[in-house]
């Protein structure tokens, strides 16, 4: 077939109409090639098989994207709650080193004028035992509240994590 069309396709340019209009009905009468058996099905059969492939994808895709999109907003929100609960925590633990910053200094200054009040050094040893030991009790209870309230946020702030990853475990083993 190749050399048919070759033998009617000259290589020089058509010069005139009458010659390009015999070439495109001789080119128009040339044997086309057979059909595959696999393309001949009848048309109806195959766009209906294909339409309600494309549905159903459609459809699946809506519903995963629906999914997908009410687990974004899910997760979004739970960081937004957990980023206001961690800002709170920092706040609050903000607040009481600021807190145990004052009172340790406070304490620091009164020792420093009852020293300077003293007349011998065995008052001066005293003082700095006492100054001790009530430093070392009110650093351990600062160090306590501060561990409080750091346990505190940071349960609150896993707690929604905790309970999102469970929801999502439980839906996983559901479907």
């Amino acid at each position: 077939m190749v050399d048919e069309v070759e033998k009617i396709t000259p290589a020089k340019p058509v010069k005139d109409a009458a010659e390009k209009t015999v070439r495109t009905a001789k080119l128009a009468a040339a044997p086309k090639p057979e059909t595959v058996e696999a393309f001949t099905m009848a048309p109806a059969e195959m766009p209906e098989v294909f339409r309600d492939m494309a549905e159903k994808s459609v459809k699946q895709a809506k519903e995963h994207y629906e999914k997908m999109r009410a687990a974004a907003e899910e997760a979004t929100d739970m960081l937004e709650d957990q980023f206001e609960t961690a800002r709170n925590g920092f706040v609050e633990l903000n607040a009481k080193a600021i807190e145990a910053a004052k009172a340790n200094a406070d304490a620091t200054f009164r020792f420093a004028k009852d020293v300077l009040a003293v007349k011998s050094v065995a008052e001066i040893i005293e003082l700095q035992t006492a100054f001790a030991r009530q430093q070392f009790d009110l650093v351990s209870a600062q160090a306590k509240e501060m561990q409080d309230l750091l346990t505190k946020y940071t349960t609150e702030t896993q707690q929604p994590v905790k309970e999102a990853f469970t929801k999502i475990f439980k839906d996983v083993r559901a479907a």
